[in-house]
């Protein structure tokens, strides 16, 4: 099937399955605090980096002060080892009192004053990963109305000390214990992690019925082969997991690890293109305190960000695995543009890869390219002319795609995503 023809299934298919709730029509984007600081909770010796309340105020302050909250970074999201050991005299969970002197609605209230939105950890199981107190099916309903009146606005429920059986009711559970509150609060669900990710131990089609967003696969280190091995476990079961996502409904690779200490500037750029063409939640978790230069422009990258952001929402997949280590994804976006990104696992040298566009399924015409991390406007290619693509070592090159003319639909009062903003000379179609 072509890519065009191929958009326009999918978008079919994904459009009746989103969660009801109005919330994450593209996937979030923010900042959680699990891989770079885990469960330091030594705030005597390690104040600035425990988990605790300065912590979360220090990223919320880098957020709304140095251009992230703009770029649609604008979620803070606690992960585990918030709370107390026991619950209050009600019953209620709480949070650590040395930790977090101010309480979680303070907080929450600190955040929403610099136009952020508070995140918050739970497990639906007799205790946390961490070893804190669960969630258990008594107190799913006392646990998200704790979680709305603090004013949060997201939560990640995960699965550890559970079983099937309570995961298989806890979930929808959960899901209907939040729209009950009446508060808007997104939905991050752990289930398919826990079940292997894949049919027929997971239904994708009830997932999207209750969660904004899953974990899919094992948790992301700070290392490249994680990056690897959550790419490659997404690219060989890609076929399952497109059809699942959509606005509304996302499968969640995990963090950005950019900015730690895993990565090379090429790998780092490779994990941001690759999250983009997959539709996955943006979720740094780094010291944006002392992130450097190089790893803010990767991670503010406008263009690269507007196409993750594409509101037709459809997960991109891996067109070709070359035997010369080179690996070619395509992602398509609204009113015809597409992306194109030419990944390398060689580890010699530059390799220098050629093709047309007609062999990677693009249709008879003329196309303009943009070189998302360059920012350069490239010749325009025709769908038979060769092309050369010079890609580093475990890098990426990244390519935006418009086709010179054609023929599209638009509904009236349409938003333009923030792609087209940035691009609009190279980006926007021509309406006929």
């Amino acid at each position: 099937m072509d890519p065009l023809l191929f958009a326009f299934a999918l978008a079919f298919c994904t459009a009746t399955l989103a969660l009801d709730n109005g919330l994450m029509r593209t996937p979030p984007m923010g900042w959680l605090a699990w891989e770079r600081f885990r469960c330091d909770i030594d705030c005597k010796h390690d104040p600035s980096n425990c988990i605790s309340e300065r912590l979360f105020r220090d990223m919320a302050d880098r957020l709304a002060e140095d251009g992230w909250r703009e770029l649609g970074y604008i979620y803070i999201n606690i992960d585990d080892c918030w709370s107390s050991m026991q619950r209050d005299k009600q019953g209620r969970l709480q949070a650590d009192p040395d930790r977090f002197p101010s309480g979680i609605p303070e907080l929450a209230r600190y955040i929403h004053d610099r136009g952020l939105k508070l995140g918050i950890y739970g497990d639906l199981g007799t205790h946390t990963c961490g070893g804190y107190p669960g969630t258990t099916l008594d107190t799913v309903a006392v646990d998200a109305q704790t979680f709305a009146d603090w004013g949060v606005d997201m939560l990640k429920l995960d699965g550890c000390y559970s079983n099937d059986t309570v995961q298989q009711k806890g979930y929808p559970l959960m899901s209907k214990a939040l729209n009950a509150t009446g508060r808007p609060i997104g939905y991050s669900c752990s289930w398919p992690a826990y079940q292997g990710g894949l049919p027929p131990n997971v239904n994708y089609t009830q997932l999207g019925e209750i969660c904004n967003l899953w974990r899919n696969y094992d948790d992301i280190e700070d290392s490249w082969d994680s990056v690897l091995g959550i790419v490659d476990w997404f690219s060989t079961n890609q076929d399952l997991l497109q059809p699942a996502a959509g606005p509304g409904q996302w499968n969640d690779p995990d963090m950005l690890i950019i900015g730690n200490f895993g990565l090379s500037l090429e790998q780092s750029r490779s994990q941001m293109a690759l999250w983009a063409i997959m539709a996955a939640p943006l979720f740094m978790s780094n010291d944006l305190r002392t992130l450097s230069n190089e790893a803010r422009a990767i991670l503010q990258n406008k263009v690269l960000i507007g196409i993750n952001q594409d509101p037709l929402g459809i997960q991109g997949n891996r067109l070709l695995k070359e035997k010369s280590g080179v690996e070619v994804f395509w992602r398509p976006l609204s009113e015809s543009a597409s992306t194109l990104v030419f990944f390398s696992r060689r580890t010699d040298m530059p390799y220098h890869y050629k093709n047309t566009l007609w062999k990677l399924g693009y249709l008879p015409g003329n196309y303009k390219v943009y070189d998302v991390f360059t920012g350069r406007t490239m010749p325009e290619l025709t769908h038979q002319t060769y092309f050369t693509a010079s890609i580093n070592p475990s890098g990426v090159v990244m390519w935006l795609l418009s086709p010179t003319v054609h023929r599209v639909q638009t509904q009236e009062g349409a938003n333009p995503s923030l792609l087209h903003n940035h691009v609009e000379e190279i980006a926007r179609p021509i309406l006929l």
